[in-house]
């Protein structure tokens, strides 16, 4: 695994970025500068971020979501992607 987090992710299952392996190592993102914790999916090279909305949900149950545009900076959270230790490494 590398230590730059992809260009675009998602945290939805049924989205095509969406990859269960890295949101479990975390994967954090900065928005214009500031930490945002509700972030639904991101793209780096269009620059912009989709953002649940309260607790609001559209006809299929799902989060309401806001695009909104500008820098945005993942990273993972922690530094060294863990070691599982029943594969012994």
């Amino acid at each position: 695994m590398t230590d730059t987090p992809p260009d675009r992710l998602s945290t939805n299952a049924s989205s095509p970025y969406f990859n269960e392996e890295l949101l479990t190592r975390g994967v954090g993102i900065r928005f214009k500068g500031v930490e945002k914790t509700n972030v639904e999916e991101y793209c780096v090279s269009e620059g912009w971020v989709r953002l649940v909305a309260g607790t609001a949900k559209d006809r299929a149950g799902n989060p309401m979501t806001v695009k909104l545009k500008g820098e945005v900076v993942p990273y993972f959270r922690d530094e060294t992607p863990a070691a599982d230790p029943a594969s012994g490494e």
